[in-house]
């Protein structure tokens, strides 16, 4: 899976989409084009390891107890 080019402003503006509780991954497909597989790749990629595994363990607890979350 080969994500399009992006400059940083835009990786920027999707890593603070990415960590906000209330933007959903489809926001961010309708905005930028990117699912959640590759949010969650560039997320990887340019957090640090701490932090992403702290994101992730947060989106998955709280879609645990939400119908529609991220």
């Amino acid at each position: 899976m080969t994500s399009p080019a992006i400059d940083a402003s835009t990786e920027s503006e999707i890593i603070e989409m990415a960590l906000s509780d209330h933007v959903s991954f489809e926001d961010i497909r309708a905005l930028h084009g990117l699912g959640p597989d590759e949010v969650k790749a560039l997320m990887r990629s340019r957090l640090k390891t701490g932090s992403y595994r702290a994101w992730r363990k947060r989106v998955r607890d709280f879609g645990d107890r939400r119908a529609i979350y991220k």
